[in-house]
């Protein structure tokens, strides 16, 4: 039985998210919190397995309360956000990187025409953030430990076989944070460009672009169909649509069928970097739930690109990546500060 705590000011908001989880037999909620302290307290108290924290608090802020939960009694916390609010979205980011796991937008009321969609999003991920180990971290990203030139020595990386012209990165569950990582490690003038897939709830991207900014100081924007990828930029897929290069190396959008019940897909990306781009590129594929983009990532390798997979040890959920290991489409498996490094010096 997975044991759930709610924290939301609202009580009608905590009734729906307790009648929308009860409906899983395998899941219970233990109790709710009205605000940020109150969440801090009962975390202690009734020991859940699951966190589902609001961002905006009376007393104590969703962000604030995450951070004191990771801090003192560390628990899996799920985002349960307002998309269309862009001061909680920007918030909610800010959650994640203080150490909630996941981000889901606020389930809708019964009657809504997209109420079982979200309601199901939310039980899903509940049951997956269930099984994440998280442990005791401080709130503030540390900075990227590099890897001693010594050590990248005796890894003995290869020169790319051929000249890397464009970097293609697919994430899911955790990805933001890693992506955040990478894009701050990453030295400006970067001289290829990054096309990202990142399957994250609809309405959240303008925000998680504007805390990539903001946070990395690396260029990051919207994809756009027909523009051409510069160098030193990285590009998000737009939300359901298909983020791909067209044969004249610009970016390609489509509205095609979702792959793996996901649009935007990872896969799609990659098999379309693949078919372009050919030895001419490099594929990331990062911490998240499922399948999305492994196969594509050896159909990468297969056409003689740089293939790395993100490690199980620094990974939320090492699915993804996971099965991209077990087929063998990676080159490298390494956690985010080597990912970058990686990249530094093979490109």
């Amino acid at each position: 039985m997975i044991k759930v705590l709610i924290v939301d000011d609202s009580l009608v908001v905590r009734l729906n998210l307790k009648y929308i989880l009860e409906k899983d037999p395998d899941i219970r909620v233990v109790g709710a919190a009205n605000d940020g302290l109150e969440a801090v307290e009962m975390v202690n108290q009734k020991k859940p397995d699951v966190v589902t924290m609001d961002i905006n608090l009376p007393r104590m802020s969703g962000f604030l309360a995450t951070r004191r939960i990771m801090e003192t009694c560390p628990v899996p916390v799920v985002i349960v956000s307002a998309s269309w609010d862009p001061g909680e979205v920007e918030k909610t980011f800010l959650a994640l990187e203080a150490g909630a796991v996941s981000v889901v937008a606020k389930p809708p009321g019964i009657g809504h025409p997209d109420y079982e969609k979200s309601a199901n999003e939310l039980i899903k991920t509940v049951k997956l953030m269930s099984e994440v180990k998280v442990v005791t971290r401080r709130p503030k990203i540390q900075p990227i430990e590099w890897v001693p030139e010594a050590l990248l020595k005796t890894r003995h990386l290869p020169e790319p076989a051929a000249e890397i012209k464009l970097v293609a990165i697919g994430a899911s569950t955790g990805g933001p944070v890693v992506l955040q990582k990478i894009l701050a490690a990453l030295p400006t003038g970067f001289p290829v460009p990054i096309l990202i897939v990142q399957h994250i709830s609809a309405g959240f991207l303008p925000g998680m672009i504007d805390w990539l900014i903001q946070s990395t100081g690396f260029p990051v924007r919207l994809a756009t169909e027909g523009e051409i990828p510069q160098p030193g930029h990285a590009y998000l897929a737009p939300d359901d649509s298909h983020l791909g290069v067209s044969r004249n190396k610009r970016i390609s959008l489509s509205d095609g069928e979702k792959e793996h019940n996901l649009r935007p897909s990872v896969s799609y990306l990659f098999r379309s970097v693949a078919e372009v781009f050919g030895p001419n590129a490099a594929g990331v594929l990062l911490t998240g739930m499922g399948s999305d983009g492994a196969k594509e990532l050896y159909l990468m390798k297969e056409k003689g690109a740089l293939t790395i997979v993100q490690d199980k040890e620094s990974s939320v959920v090492f699915g993804m990546p996971g099965k991209a290991e077990k087929i063998g489409a990676a080159r490298y498996v390494l956690p985010p500060a080597q990912i970058a490094q990686t990249l530094i010096s093979l490109i």
